[in-house]
């Protein structure tokens, strides 16, 4: 444990990270992942029985899945810090509970209000769950065991990133939508029982004060900036622009503050933090390219290979289990090696999006769709683990909001373009629209990747020029 982060156990006292603590954070959260992946893409499918079962249709239906990750991402910076302070294992159990109890007002909801309104109190929870275990794993584990135990958190979210839409339909197409939501609540629970049984960890370098200004402004810039961008492609141009600058200006005053703060929500030194900015910037972009393949890959299964929802599903186990086991593999890579690694985890996006555009056979498109899960799976998963890697573990849930914020609105606009390829008669992926998305994307995650590695040769020549510096100083130093 590095100073400022302090462990304690259930009576207050000081102790080390046993085997037990371990192993109960990791299943708390393991089971906190998975049940926020199942739900960030499990409802996609349902949609139109939600709409019939609760009389409602149009542009209301979309904010089932936007109220929930709008509401993720705004929260997620905040929850991220009021962890450290506060205690990681309050907050994570408190994520927990939320979540579960909003589960089963959805499973429950007789009207859309209802529904989209337990979807925002679900976010809410799904904001504490993901930072606050984050941190929980980088500071419950040892240096050398925190990416693998992490890694295998999100190997298991992963299942349920890649499967979730076909366990939404199974589920919706054999029982009821409200079954996504019935599975939540036991799993929720179980969750927070093994949250509960682990050692408690707060940042002991900072008091226990809260930058509420810092805070409201954040979540108001958020708020807008997160509005915009799932809402924003349907306002007219000039209410469109208005929001911008409104999120902007939020921007702006947050920093503002932050700067002046004692004790800010976020220190402004981590964005200055050169491995940590370029690992979160490019996992947004790995993020985005990671919606549009979950969204275009299984919409195409069905559409133009005119595949039931059930072949659909058999046919994407191999991306979902390729996606799945990326996440162990990720948490075994050295930080030293993260970002290139991560600078190739673009380029190799980049060229599965392209090939998939373009192919002309199942089986290929099958394989071609593996070689992407496995790809981004490992770029997703090295953003999470490898930034707490590059900062200090006692800020671990800021860092780990910072991120999440990062490349979950990163992901709102993946959402935005995927909503091009679906064909409104159907409900399945229209062929052109299809690969247009997919070409853009990849042209996207091809650009991400170059920034990238120029990034790298600069900064790998600053390095060895201060090491040439440093030699020929010592060189001096010693001649007689």
């Amino acid at each position: 444990m590095s100073k400022g982060a302090t462990l304690r156990d259930g009576a207050g006292g000081a102790a080390p990270p046993s085997f037990a603590t371990r192993r109960w954070a990791l299943l708390a959260m393991s089971v906190g992942v998975f049940c926020i992946q199942l739900d960030s893409f499990g409802l996609n499918l349902a949609l139109p029985q939600i709409g019939r079962d609760l009389h409602a249709g149009g542009d209301g239906l979309q904010w089932v899945v936007s109220a929930y990750l709008l509401s993720t991402g705004t929260l997620m910076l905040g929850a991220g810090r009021l962890g450290d302070l506060f205690g990681r294992r309050r907050l994570l159990v408190a994520g927990l509970a939320v979540f579960g109890a909003s589960s089963l007002v959805c499973a429950l909801a007789p009207t859309l209000p209802v529904l989209v309104g337990a979807r925002v109190a679900q976010g809410s929870g799904a904001a504490m769950i993901m930072p606050v275990g984050l941190s929980l794993l980088t500071n419950v584990y040892p240096a050398g065991l925190r990416g693998r135990a992490t890694g295998w958190a999100l190997g298991i979210g992963g299942i349920a990133t890649a499967c979730g839409p076909f366990i939404g339909g199974a589920l919706t197409e054999s029982v009821s939508w409200r079954a996504v939501f019935w599975l939540n609540v036991p799993l929720a629970a179980l969750g927070a029982v093994c949250a509960s049984r682990t050692a408690e960890s707060h940042d002991t370098s900072a008091p226990r004060s809260v930058d509420w200004s810092g805070l409201a402004g954040a979540t108001a810039a958020l708020a807008a900036l997160c509005v915009v961008i799932d809402r924003g492609p349907r306002w007219p141009w000039p209410a469109a622009l208005v929001g911008v600058a409104v999120a902007v200006a939020l921007l702006i005053l947050f920093v503002r503050r932050e700067r002046a703060a004692a004790h800010p929500l976020v220190e402004l030194s981590l964005f200055r933090n050169g491995p940590y900015m370029a690992l979160t910037l490019a996992g947004a972009a790995a993020n985005t390219t990671t919606v549009m393949f979950l969204f275009v890959v299984p919409l195409t299964l069905q559409g133009q290979w005119d595949l039931s929802v059930g072949l659909a599903g058999t046919a994407f186990l191999g991306p979902a289990l390729a996606m799945a086991l990326a996440g162990p593999f990720a948490g075994r890579v050295p930080p030293r090696a993260a970002v290139r690694l991560m600078a190739g985890c673009l380029g190799g996006g980049a060229l599965v999006l392209a090939c998939l555009a373009g192919t002309s056979s199942l089986l290929l498109y099958v394989a071609v769709a593996t070689v992407g899960g496995a790809v981004l799976g490992v770029a997703n998963s090295l953003t999470l683990i490898a930034t707490q890697a590059a900062i200090r573990p006692e800020r671990a849930g800021e860092a780990s909001g910072v991120t999440k914020t990062v490349i979950t609105v990163a992901a709102g606009l993946g959402v935005g373009l995927a909503g091009a390829v679906t064909d409104q008669d159907r409900g399945v992926g229209a062929e052109t629209a299809a690969d247009t998305a997919l070409l853009i994307t990849a042209s996207g995650c091809l650009a991400a990747c170059a920034v990238l590695a120029v990034w790298i040769r600069l900064r790998e020549g600053t390095v060895r020029g201060r090491s040439g510096v440093r030699r020929r100083s010592a060189s001096r130093t010693t001649r007689p």
